[in-house]
């Protein structure tokens, strides 16, 4: 299991809300217009797998996609659930008749990516594209990526100065809420995603999980007091998954696979860890955990 510092400084981001963008999460997904016998629909939710900072912002400018009209069935055979992305152009996709790229609409602007935390998410995009398998999305960056530690700013870019970020999904991955109309949420983990270098600066290596409510399931509950600072992980063999509670106490962690897990609670201020087992999610669930008081 992964060791953290401690860093009091996270508490700022539980108070501030995104600084631009975020609109409802309760946004509703049904057809805004009437599709064609060759078009399809698709929304994209952007949601935040927690890190110690005050706050990470990504400058998010487009949103494109890869749509495969001829293949009947998708590729499979691919990565893992930790391998999804890249920086890149990726561009040579297009040379095939049968690969189209597409823009979805978005509200561009700077996304503080960990406001969208406990179940929170905001629609990143959401447009009528042609049918087919949709394999890749796409989404550059602009210039304004940054973070904040401590209450002092630092530059984020990626290694090589990319500012297209290529995400792989798996056609069979989009959940079909209406006929014709889809959706997935992209999970970014801010921990695995930003890494600090020997001279004190941080660059921005994207991990970003794909899940959708219908085939993965979630936890949640409360914990308290506020003043134990506590960090949440679910975690079994094959699935690990963190949250940083809001000041109420409330946690909820999405986009875990079926199975038991674990839960485990690392507290501060002299407060006792806790550890609770046998936690089973269910796909297309919510598994509500009874309230966790912690004790000195």
């Amino acid at each position: 299991m992964r060791t953290y510092l401690r860093n009091n400084g996270w508490w700022l981001a539980i108070t501030m809300l995104l600084a631009v963008i975020v609109y409802s999460c309760k946004k509703d997904d049904s057809a805004q217009t009437s599709l064609a016998a060759n078009q399809q629909r698709l929304n994209i939710y952007f949601t935040d797998n927690p890190g110690y900072f005050d706050n990470v912002f990504l400058d998010i400018r487009k949103v494109e996609v890869l749509v495969d009209t001829c293949t009947a069935t998708g590729d499979t055979d691919w990565g893992n659930d930790y391998n999804r992305c890249w920086w890149g152009e990726d561009r040579h996709f297009g040379k095939d008749t049968c690969q189209v790229w597409d823009s979805l609409p978005i509200r561009a602007g700077v996304y503080d990516v960990l406001s969208l935390r406990n179940g929170t998410d905001t629609l990143l995009g959401n447009g009528v594209v042609p049918s087919g398998k949709v394999k890749k999305i796409v989404i550059t960056l602009g210039d304004n990526n940054y973070l904040v530690k401590d209450s002092v700013n630092y530059p984020l870019k990626s290694p090589s100065g990319q500012v297209k970020l290529v995400i792989q999904v798996r056609p069979e991955e989009w959940e079909e809420f209406e006929s014709g109309n889809f959706r997935l949420w992209l999970d970014f983990d801010i921990d695995r995603s930003v890494i600090q270098t020997g001279n004190g600066k941080f660059i921005l290596r994207p991990v970003i999980h794909v899940f959708t409510a219908k085939q993965t399931g979630s936890i949640s509950g409360v914990v308290k007091p506020a003043d134990a600072w506590p960090v949440i992980t679910v975690y079994n063999d094959t699935d690990t998954a963190y949250a940083l509670p809001w000041k109420d106490g409330q946690y909820k962690l999405r986009g875990l696979k079926a199975g038991t897990y674990s839960l485990y609670v690392n507290a501060s201020n002299n407060y006792k860890d806790t550890t609770i087992t046998g936690v089973t999610v269910v796909k297309g669930k919510n598994t509500s955990v009874d309230q966790i008081k912690l004790s000195k």
